[in-house]
């Protein structure tokens, strides 16, 4: 009986360590992920081609992924903050819970994904993922001008805040609030595409620290929520209407 209770307690002291120390894990808040089956489409300005930033348009090919259904709220992002001894980002006296968090940099927001096992997208996941699977969207869900607002937070709509994530339409995959509530970091450098657009590449703008955001938010005009609009922002910068969500850490084909 003695051999039985000591070999107890020497499996109880080797395996308390992951018995009993608390994990990240343990600490985080649910985050709700969409599977998005992979496939091609073309990228960019497929509605008019004259969006320089967004040209020439060129085909990209995806395997299967997973994306946050909602944008990353600050109930989230504070139980990531406080589980790594992280600054709780500012809510500008408006509050907190599932508002779509804001004032968040890049670094951080990265961090926070990979501590779901998850990354923030490419801008091949976004765009694809935005446009419904790849289809002609203009806006995530419609191309209907008259029911944007249905779909999209935007200048023409909204406060001067960020809102609670899902208050509009999902686009036809189930995402919500793709175009428009907050603009939302990218995983990659700011560039631009090449020229020949039979050989797509990007052109780095890496001396700056430049990443992309991309989605448009309640601060912008419509346009700006469409689903090819593409912007480079500094990566330590933190702002009132940029925010993000997670992605599956894969790489385009």
């Amino acid at each position: 009986m003695k051999r039985e209770i000591l070999f107890g307690l020497i499996l109880l002291f080797f395996s308390g360590c992951a018995l009993f120390k608390s994990s990240i894990h343990d600490e985080l808040l649910p985050m709700e992920m969409t599977e998005v089956p992979g496939g091609a489409f073309l990228m960019g300005d497929i509605f008019n081609e004259e969006n320089e930033d967004a040209i020439p348009i060129h085909e990209v090919t995806l395997p299967d992924f997973e994306i946050g259904t909602y944008e990353v709220t600050y109930e989230q992002y504070d139980a990531f903050a406080e589980a790594t001894d992280r600054e709780l980002p500012k809510d500008d006296g408006r509050g907190r819970g599932r508002r779509a968090v804001v004032n968040v940099d890049w670094f951080d927001a990265r961090e926070f994904c990979r501590a779901y096992g998850y990354d923030l997208p490419t801008e091949q996941q976004w765009e694809y993922a935005a446009r419904s699977g790849g289809k002609e969207q203009v806006v995530a869900g419609t191309n209907d001008s008259s029911e944007f607002e249905d779909y999209a937070r935007f200048s023409g709509n909204s406060g001067t805040f960020s809102f609670w994530v899902g208050s509009k339409k999902p686009n036809d995959l189930g995402l919500y609030d793709m175009s428009g509530n907050v603009a939302e970091w990218i995983g990659e450098w700011y560039s631009f595409y090449k020229a020949e657009s039979d050989s797509i590449e990007y052109y780095p703008l890496e001396e700056r620290d430049m990443r992309v955001i991309r989605g448009g938010s309640f601060r912008h005009p419509v346009h700006i929520s469409h689903t090819y609009y593409r912007v480079g922002f500094l990566a330590d910068s933190k702002s009132s209407n940029v925010g993000f969500r997670c992605a599956s850490r894969i790489e385009e084909s």
